[in-house]
């Protein structure tokens, strides 16, 4: 038998599909969004000290306690949020996972959820699983900031939770105070929740981080979800936590349990270890990716592609109007096999694409010796 699918629009995904095309062509892979490079040695070791010693049993559910405490110090060096380390934070098997959990613990058949496209592509079927719908906001280019006033126009009574995602994939914007001020205002008089997506919290290139965390009346109706996967460059240990006040987390926690049950234990007590002994080091993650963000931009000033503004993550969007007026899938296919790259359509972000928008995006979490020559082989278009 042939199962009637509850996603009948979902294949295989851009990334898993550029990936491939990069390693069967032998392109420079700047698409998916993952370290070229090594992680920090000393958090290595820990995780490796953590299996050979013991830590290889079951987790408690909610995530180990020295972990969920260095979570809590963390989140106030950063925001100055006094959190309960015991009913306010989940660990989770990447961030993916928190946000499907808690997707799946406030979305009812019916209820609508606000996106802003371009928006990453897990939000709209975890919402679909749960019986929601997605009423979308176009975020226009060059800035992709929030039109408040069409925002509030979205919302009805069916409303029940609003997605946000700042520092912002795949455009590389941030918001401002006043954007969360904004949202508050929209929403303070309404059943609604908020759903902040900050993987990319740390890698920031302004003066300070901006974050629900640091919003004390938006952060009483809502769950902050982080990732240590981006932060220590360990995308495959798929390590995640979400923040919310213990009646959020409370429901969350249902859906985690029988999602994952726990996460993988000697990770856990490796990033505990490593938060607790290098408490700074989350601090240096902004130079970090502005320096690689620098040289790629370096590297195409003479190339043909007009650069966008990048103020966060470690995603650069590329116009290449000037070079082509194809479609960006095709504009994509076509540069790994002229050139050698492998770059991310920005239209698989969107619902409905604006027409005209010639956006590719491109990954700078990678060795500088990877930027240049994939920033060399572009000019050559």
């Amino acid at each position: 038998m042939t199962p009637s699918s509850k996603l009948p629009q979902v294949g295989t995904t851009i990334f898993t599909r550029m990936s491939a095309l990069a390693a069967e062509k032998g392109a420079l892979n700047l698409s998916q969004g993952f370290p070229d490079f090594a992680p920090d040695q000393r958090l290595l070791q820990r995780a490796a000290d953590a299996v050979l010693h013991g830590n290889n049993q079951y987790a408690p559910m909610t995530g180990l306690p020295a972990l969920r405490g260095a979570i809590a110090a963390l989140i106030e060096r950063h925001y100055q949020r006094e959190v309960d380390a015991a009913s306010e934070i989940t660990v989770t098997s990447g961030a993916s996972e928190a946000i499907f959990d808690a997707i799946a613990a406030l979305v009812r058949p019916g209820d609508e959820v606000v996106l802003f496209d371009p928006a990453y592509d897990l939000y709209e079927p975890a919402v679909t699983l749960a019986g929601g719908q997605c009423q979308r906001l176009v975020l226009t280019a060059p800035d992709f900031r929030p039109d408040w006033q069409a925002f509030e126009a979205l919302l009805s009574e069916k409303t029940r939770l609003v997605l946000i995602n700042s520092p912002h994939n795949p455009t590389g914007s941030c918001w401002q105070s006043a954007d969360l001020d904004a949202l508050w205002q929209a929403i303070a008089s309404r059943d609604i929740y908020v759903l902040s997506d900050e993987v990319y919290e740390f890698i920031h290139f302004g003066q300070e981080a901006l974050s629900v965390h640091s919003h004390s009346e938006l952060r009483e109706r809502s769950l902050v979800v982080s990732s240590f996967g981006k932060s220590f460059h360990l995308t495959g240990w798929k390590l995640g936590y979400a923040v919310a006040p213990a009646a959020i987390s409370a429901e969350l926690r249902k859906v985690h349990q029988f999602v994952t049950f726990c996460t993988v234990n000697p990770l856990q007590q490796a990033i505990a270890g490593h938060l607790t002994a290098l408490p700074e080091e989350t601090f240096a993650l902004g130079p970090f990716y502005r320096q690689k963000r620098d040289v790629l931009r370096a590297a195409l000033t003479k190339s043909r592609f007009k650069l966008l503004p990048c103020e966060g993550t470690y995603f650069q969007l590329l116009d290449y109007s000037a070079i082509s007026d194809e479609d960006d899938v095709s504009f994509c296919e076509r540069l790994v096999d002229e050139v050698g790259v492998a770059a991310i359509p920005v239209s698989v972000f969107y619902q409905n694409p604006p027409k005209g928008q010639r956006l590719i995006r491109l990954c700078f979490a990678k060795e500088e010796a990877t930027l240049i020559e994939a920033a060399q082989r572009l000019s050559q278009l």
